[in-house]
């Protein structure tokens, strides 16, 4: 892969302005070199799986939304930030979970193999303090296990205490950003 500017996708699942997700991401796109697309969960257009049920026969999904970004396999990292919603990951990141039928359908049906590219994965985090992380941090190894993406523990930041440290002010959190810059871009 040396040669070309190397691609990264981000998937925003905060529907929240200013917020703790978006602080942690806005510090991580200050060290980035590499070309990045955001979609967001909440304001991008992706529908949830309705369960029609043709990947099962059909190679991808009939949808016609902004998860074909997703399903393109055209990027080298993905990284995924997101709060933490009642110990899980918000409903908008969920939709894009179930929307990985078409992939697990070409592995489960005969018929046509998807295969994906390896990728780098990235996952950012936040969360109050009651510390209930553990659900979204098992869906989010989902995710990154369908679009074959190898999520490191190094490459996951997290801040859990933003009910009284924000984000913006979290420093544990802050100085792993550059380190995740640098490999979600292949610099290390």
């Amino acid at each position: 892969m040396e040669g070309k500017e190397k691609k990264l996708l981000i998937i925003n699942g905060s529907p929240r302005k200013g917020g703790d997700t978006e602080a942690l991401l806005r510090e991580l796109k200050k060290s980035l070199n590499c070309e990045v697309r955001e979609l967001s969960a909440f304001y991008g257009k992706i529908s949830p799986c309705l369960d029609c049920r043709s990947c099962s026969k059909n190679p991808g999904c009939v949808i016609e939304d902004d998860m074909r970004e997703i399903y393109s396999d055209c990027y080298d990292s993905i990284l995924l930030a997101a709060p933490v919603y009642f110990g899980t990951l918000p409903g908008p990141v969920l939709n894009i979970i179930s929307r990985l039928q078409p992939l697990f359908a070409a592995k489960a049906f005969p018929g046509d193999p998807v295969t994906l590219r390896r990728k780098k994965a990235g996952l950012i985090i936040t969360a109050g303090g009651m510390g209930n992380e553990e659900s979204a941090l098992k869906l989010s190894k989902t995710l990154f296990k369908f679009l074959n993406a190898e999520l490191s523990s190094e490459n996951i930041v997290s801040s859990l205490k933003t009910d009284t440290l924000p984000a913006k002010e979290d420093r544990a959190a802050l100085a792993l950003i550059p380190g995740l810059a640098a490999r979600l871009s292949w610099e290390a």
